[in-house]
């Protein structure tokens, strides 16, 4: 009887030790860097289980037991967090980490996209795809609504791809009319805007969305995103700022956003302005006459004539003291930063330079100087 109780006694710790073998070789695995060997893109169908998504890792090369990866998923609970999409999967990615792609984002990090681009003078629609190998985009198809004829190319690739995403992007600078304009034209959403949106309350950035997704839904995220980003701008802001509420801020960086493509330029930009208030010097910025000509609707097309300088009216800021009442587009994230937090400056004239961006006078002498300048290169251009 000893005998016999002492080899089953060996006989479970044998088991013991091979049950543990077992795990630890699963474990190790499980986390273990993978063998693929070049990035690819995986598609996740809707619904799919994870006993298909780790079938389809096998295909691709990038695990070679999917038993491991379906015990994985339910061991860590990351399974129950899927999404359905294309993902972009590295080269030697680990089960763990291809688990993480696929449920911490829950966005498409792969495969194509079509965006449709509201820009200041015009919108249009790039449908792209995702080499995997190099990271980058490829050009599918790009075509303007209502000028241009759908593109096959398009066709072809949104019946390849069921799970083709789809995003506005708003550029800088856009006014409300043109945002509109441009959502209105989206031949994926649903719901038309009758009305403008307030000047300036929209955030110009990329919003995906859902075929079939309501357009007020999206102006509502614009709105609710510029909303959070003027409130920390304005409760950031530069001590001592001549303005006197987040709304004049939001003004003042739609006026910085129009006078300036610039990044390295808005700082100094909204410091002349900033200078100029301080000082009760009329702010003479040709934007905000513009807008008071256009309305925001479109582009002027033209340049400004001595009557229109001359004509007051409540946007003509050589007319006027101080601000005009209220943006003239719709500025991005760095122009309100650059609007609440202006560059130390004692600059108060600028004047194109000729290489797209400005040049910076303390004085009017100066300014003269840069201006004269400036129209010796108009002069060359003209010839």
């Amino acid at each position: 009887m000893k005998n016999i109780a002492s080899n089953a006694l060996t006989f479970l710790i044998v088991g013991l030790i091979a049950l543990g073998g077992v795990i630890g070789y699963g474990q190790n695995a499980f986390y273990a860097p993978g063998p693929l060997e070049r990035p690819v893109c995986l598609q996740v169908n809707r619904g799919a289980s994870v006993e298909a998504i780790g079938q389809s890792l096998q295909e691709l090369g990038a695990l070679e037991n999917p038993t491991i990866f379906r015990i994985g998923a339910r061991y860590t609970g990351k399974g129950e967090d899927r999404r359905f999409g294309n993902f972009l999967l590295p080269a030697n990615v680990s089960m763990d980490e291809a688990l993480d792609i696929v449920t911490a984002g829950g966005q498409s990090t792969c495969g194509a996209e079509v965006n449709f681009r509201i820009g200041v003078t015009r919108f249009d629609i790039l449908a792209r795809e995702l080499d995997p190998a190099s990271g980058d985009y490829v050009e599918v198809a790009r075509w303007e609504p209502g000028v241009d004829e759908q593109p096959e190319a398009f066709e072809a690739l949104r019946d390849e791809d069921p799970d083709l995403r789809y995003r506005v992007t708003v550029a800088e600078g856009t006014t409300s009319w043109q945002v509109r304009e441009g959502l209105n034209a989206v031949p994926w959403l649903e719901g038309e805007i009758a009305e403008v949106p307030a000047e300036g309350t929209l955030a110009p950035d990329s919003y995906e969305f859902r075929v079939g997704d309501d357009r007020a839904g999206i102006i509502a995220q614009m709105e609710e995103r510029q909303a959070r980003l003027l409130a920390d701008a304005w409760e950031n802001r530069q001590p001592g700022l001549p303005l006197d509420s987040a709304e004049q801020l939001l003004t003042l960086a739609s006026i910085v956003e129009k006078e300036t493509s610039l990044p390295s330029e808005r700082g100094t930009v909204a410091a002349v302005f900033i200078n100029r208030l301080n000082r009760d010097m009329p702010l003479q910025t040709d934007p905000t006459v513009i807008y008071g000509i256009t309305n925001g609707e479109g582009v002027l097309g033209r340049g400004l004539r001595r009557s229109e300088l001359d004509r007051a009216t409540p946007y003509n800021t050589y007319q006027i003291q101080g601000l005009p009442p209220g943006p003239i587009a719709n500025p991005g994230r760095d122009a309100i930063a650059a609007a609440a937090n202006p560059v130390d400056s004692e600059f108060i004239f600028f004047v194109a330079d000729g290489t797209g961006g400005h040049a910076f006078a303390v004085t009017y002498e100066e300014h003269q100087q840069n201006v004269a300048r400036w129209r010796e290169i108009e002069a060359e251009r003209a010839e």
